[in-house]
């Protein structure tokens, strides 16, 4: 069957699965809440054992890294992220997940040619543009302050 580029899209188009925007939105926000929620509850339960707040907010955002971390190398993280969507992409579980991840992928290459290597695939752009952007604004406020 030999189809012209938009038959084949309008056919694909027929085809392709409708996604529930309205429901995934909800999905979404309500999980991703959930996630932020759960951090809150570490950020006021390290308070009350009296560590200092800005002690807490660093205890807070290691705990919800290693709690990612965990979840995605005993494969649960994924299947929340199936139901989540874009819920779970809050900035650091997003990135511990996609650490993880690529660090499982690339298990079978070996530690140092493996994981070591390609382990920062997918999050080494974020880190150097995020670095670049912050250096970028940095300057700009440097100037901006003078």
């Amino acid at each position: 069957m030999n189809m012209s580029n938009e038959q084949y899209k309008k056919y694909a188009k027929q085809k392709a699965e409708k996604s529930p925007l309205l429901k995934d939105c909800i999905k979404a926000f309500l999980i991703g809440g959930l996630i932020c929620l759960i951090a809150q509850g570490f950020f006021v339960l390290y308070q009350t054992l009296n560590i200092k707040e800005e002690d807490a907010r660093l205890l807070t955002s290691c705990t919800i890294i290693f709690i990612t971390a965990w979840l995605t190398g005993i494969g649960i993280f994924d299947k929340i992220g199936k139901h989540a969507g874009a819920g779970t992409i809050v900035p650091i579980t997003g990135f511990a997940n996609s650490v993880v991840s690529e660090a499982i992928d690339a298990k079978a290459e070996g530690w140092v040619l493996g994981i070591g290597a390609q382990m920062f695939t997918i999050a080494g752009p974020v880190i150097l543009y995020g670095t670049a952007s912050g250096m970028l604004y940095g300057i700009i406020y440097f100037f901006m302050t003078m």
